[in-house]
């Protein structure tokens, strides 16, 4: 019987934000903003070097940032794939700094082309706007960006498996990315709150994914969730947070949401640690 994890008790934790980074610059976090598993050194998130990058050739070429763990790393490629609000969104980078802090080298694409949406657009423009997002382009520079990190981390035999994470709309694209895969380069997968998800295509998804959601989300309904879950197994988990509705892990907008977006945090990062670290070797 499907059963998801659901928290109801409030973490204590601060959600604090870095602040927002910019082209080419290496930059000092305290390691208080990310609670790291006890066996691991206090001192060990203390370097996160961020790069603009261009990738593929000629019009083809997409706009990516990476940010890449200095002191620590471990040598692992993670795949994220941004919210509608696109890869130079803050809230995204934050995230993203995050997991590098953890020891990994986390490549955000710019799955939009210069055009993601706005908050000060009028929500009566999002359906022409997502229209114009054309699924085979996204796919293709979704490709680009891979293909990079896997000559970059496990042609060069760095990494035996790359890491995949994403948010909302990144969320949709991340099943479609595994799906297409098929177990070839990605390991595994942790899927936030994702949109416009496809479960027929959960049969050809050949590793576990994390799944997390609030209960209160119309755009990520728990049922949907549960399918796939069925469907892929292979270890995969639904964790359902209660009352939480869309972005509270990357965008959280009160004290209760922060403590629920540090145990998000937390059980994403046990998972990619248990899968690309601990099953490295």
């Amino acid at each position: 019987m499907w059963s998801p994890y659901y928290f109801t008790r409030r973490c204590g934790l601060s959600y604090r934000k870095s602040s927002n980074l910019t082209k080419k610059t290496t930059c000092k976090v305290s390691c208080s903003q990310v609670k790291l598993e006890q066996d691991l050194d206090d001192e060990a998130c203390e370097l996160v070097r961020g790069v603009e990058l261009n990738l593929g050739d000629g019009t083809d070429s997409i706009q990516a940032y990476l940010f890449k763990a200095v002191k620590n790393n471990n040598g692992t490629g993670v795949l994220l794939l941004s919210d509608i609000y696109g890869f130079e969104d803050s809230s995204t980078r934050d995230f993203a700094y995050r997991v590098a802090c953890n020891g990994y080298n986390v490549l955000v694409p710019d799955l939009f082309r210069g055009n993601p949406w706005t908050k000060h657009r009028s929500k009566s423009e999002f359906e022409d706007w997502i229209a114009r997002q054309s699924p085979e382009r996204i796919a293709k520079d979704i490709n680009t960006s891979a293909q990079w990190m896997v000559n970059e981390f496990i042609a060069a035999k760095i990494s035996k498996k790359l890491g995949i994470i994403g948010f909302c709309f990144g969320g949709g694209k991340l099943l479609e990315t595994l799906a297409q895969d098929q177990g070839a380069y990605f390991g595994i997968g942790a899927c936030f709150y994702g949109t416009r998800m496809n479960p027929s295509l959960a049969s050809n998804v050949k590793v576990p994914i994390l799944f997390v959601s609030g209960d209160n989300d119309p755009l990520c309904p728990v049922d949907i969730l549960q399918d796939l879950e069925k469907q892929i197994g292979r270890g995969s988990k639904v964790v359902v947070f209660e009352g939480r509705g869309h972005g509270f892990a990357h965008r959280p907008e009160s004290a209760e949401e922060d403590g629920d977006a540090e145990v998000a945090f937390s059980i994403m990062r046990n998972w990619l640690h248990d899968e690309l670290v601990v099953n490295k070797e």
